[in-house]
């Protein structure tokens, strides 16, 4: 009889434990299952380790939406300095805190050259900028063929219809005087963006006002200056792709809204730095 309790307890045991393992593996099978579809969730969502949460990248889409902002901005103001002033102090308190707003691609590489950024930063918020300044025009198109057309009678009163905003064509023999104006107007820009971008400037509307204002003495310069000369200044290359003012035909245009912006700002950045140098020292 002892003998037979003891094999029916055994196989109760044996069933007992097949369950538990058959549990567990199914509870194991549903975790890992679960686990898989929280990540996946976390992923779109922008969670722990998700595309949004990723520095570079969320830097880089604000970035973006700065550019955007910017290049539309001065399709309608038509790069009138005040009112970029205050299109600038807009953008810098939406997305200063997230990437900077640099909003510029000679503003970048002058950071990557004085080593604030590095070069995937750098890279990844170029490439944005342009992209958002490219949007712009596409955007503004598109509400541009929406416009009825002119009337014979409208026409003979002189109205015509309504264009984009573009710069004006680079007139040969005075290349030199706007690319100085580029030069001289970038590098304020870069000097008030290198006081705000080191240290960063923790009042977020100080470094907004720094900013708007260091665009609006660049822009009030260059835009002064080479008006003398019935051109046009961008201070942005990716602005100037917007403005339509890059031929790829003529080399003095990628010299005048692409190099010349770039040693600006990276003079601009270089001469704070000299300064700020100069002042830690002293103390």
């Amino acid at each position: 009889m002892a003998t037979k309790k003891s094999a029916s307890a055994a196989k109760k045991k044996g069933a007992a434990s097949n369950t538990k393992k058959t549990t567990t593996k199914v509870t194991t099978v549903k975790a890992v299952e679960s686990g898989k579809t929280r990540s996946a969730g976390a992923f779109l969502r922008g969670g722990q380790g998700g595309l949004l949460r990723t520095p570079v990248t969320g830097a880089a889409i604000a970035e973006f939406i700065g550019a955007f902002l910017l290049a539309t901005t001065v399709l309608i103001v038509r790069n009138e300095p005040f009112y970029l002033f205050i299109g600038l102090i807009g953008i810098f308190m939406m997305i200063g805190g997230l990437s900077g707003a640099h909003l510029n691609p000679a503003i970048t590489i002058a950071a990557w050259v004085s080593r604030r950024v590095g070069w995937v930063r750098a890279v990844s918020y170029m490439a944005a900028q342009f992209l958002g300044a490219m949007l712009a025009v596409v955007v503004m198109n598109s509400f541009l063929n929406q416009a009825p057309d002119i009337s014979a009678e409208a026409a003979a009163f002189g109205q015509t219809a309504p264009q984009l905003f573009t710069a004006a064509t680079l007139p040969e023999g005075s290349e030199w005087a706007v690319f100085m104006a580029e030069v001289i107007g970038i590098a304020v820009l870069g000097f008030a963006y290198a006081s705000v971008l080191r240290p960063r400037v923790t009042d977020k509307l100080a470094g907004a006002f720094t900013v708007g204002g260091g665009a609006f003495l660049a822009m009030a310069f260059a835009s002064t200056a080479a008006t003398y000369v019935s051109a046009s200044v961008a201070l942005n290359p990716a602005i100037a792709v917007t403005l339509n003012a890059i031929d790829i035909s003529k080399i003095w245009t990628l010299v005048v809204y692409f190099l010349a912006p770039a040693l600006g700002a990276v003079i601009g950045f270089f001469l704070y730095d000299l300064l700020k140098s100069a002042e830690a020292q002293q103390k």
